[in-house]
């Protein structure tokens, strides 16, 4: 069987028209779900996260990297500015040495047992300020570094691609873990959205949509 690449595709997709030509536009809930700040529940999920995959770009390409330790691992200070401890690694760099030229990042948050996940858009600075360090000691170790991401924007992402992968099968949602529903009505602020019908309604509209 020949399993090389084609050289040309008649099919390639190269316009944002052409995307829409197939896929049609956003949902108007789609778009309205996008919060510019950490709010409660934000705060809340990203308190439950022990991962993340933070994504940045630079010269030498695009990266995400892992990120992860007990849950809460990342701070949301009162202003809503993240901070993210640099915990030992192998010392390629491949993300910090991106936010030195380019400081736009984009971070996921997962919580095991919960299929959603929180996407937060921002820009990123690198600090080894080490009053700000010392506040991330785990065993007796200070992270080399922190970065301190102001959020630009922040969504939630339904629960279609964990649930397809099967990601969390016999894992627990926390207790206590804000809802999408009650993350989107919060996000979106604007009093419309009935958060407990949005969940009574999601496992049915997951259900029709799910492929």
């Amino acid at each position: 069987m020949d399993t090389q690449a084609p050289t040309s595709d008649a099919f390639a997709v190269t316009t944002e028209s052409q995307l829409r030509a197939l896929y049609g536009e956003a949902l108007d809930g789609a778009v309205k779900k996008v919060a510019h700040r950490i709010e409660a529940t934000a705060r809340a999920w990203i308190a439950a996260s022990p991962f993340c995959i933070l994504s940045t770009v630079g010269a030498r390409g695009v990266h995400a990297t892992p990120r992860g330790d007990a849950p809460g691992f990342v701070a949301v200070e009162p202003d809503g500015t993240l901070i993210i401890p640099d915990r030992r690694g192998n010392n390629r760099l491949d993300g910090l040495r991106d936010i030195l030229e380019d400081p736009r990042v984009s971070v996921i948050f997962f919580v095991p047992g919960a299929s959603e996940v929180l996407r937060v858009h921002g820009t990123a600075r690198i600090t080894a300020d080490p009053a700000l360090c010392a506040r991330f000691v785990e065993r007796g170790k200070a992270p080399t570094t922190v970065l301190v991401v102001t959020v630009t924007e922040l969504f939630m992402q339904c629960a279609k691609s964990i649930m397809r992968s099967r990601l969390w099968d016999g894992k627990a949602r926390p207790d206590g873990l804000p809802t999408m529903g009650q993350l989107i009505a919060s996000h979106r602020g604007d009093g419309e959205l009935d958060a407990t019908a949005y969940d009574r309604d999601a496992p049915e509209r997951l259900k029709q949509t799910m492929y």
